[in-house]
């Protein structure tokens, strides 16, 4: 619906996806905020369509909502941001990703 983004980088992330978020993680979508949570980083952010279905799906937020990618004023934008349900850490380009983590996760 977008009629935009990356959909080969987001359909080549889609299996590993699947199995983090719905076999492997320990996260609770109803209490995003849960200290014990393990903490997924999509470094690819363009990747980002995959990432927020899989979100969706595991209930962080109604499904209805993808169709919103990418258009104005939507949570889902053509890189993950943290106010969108689900989303640590905001990413673009790799080299500005350490510099994110490490302030948002300090040693």
């Amino acid at each position: 619906n977008a009629r935009s983004g990356h959909p080969g980088g987001a359909l080549s992330i889609a299996e590993i996806l699947s199995v983090l978020y719905f076999k492997e993680m320990k996260i609770d979508p109803k209490n995003p905020g849960w200290d014990e949570r393990d903490r997924f980083v999509l470094s690819k952010g363009h990747a980002s369509a995959a990432l927020y279905a899989a979100l969706a799906l595991r209930g962080y937020f109604p499904t209805a909502e993808l169709m919103t990618f990418r258009k104005i004023d939507s949570r889902l934008q053509g890189h993950p941001y943290t106010s969108t349900p689900g989303v640590e850490i905001t990413t673009s380009t790799g080299c500005s990703l350490m510099g994110s983590f490490c302030s948002t996760y300090p040693a």
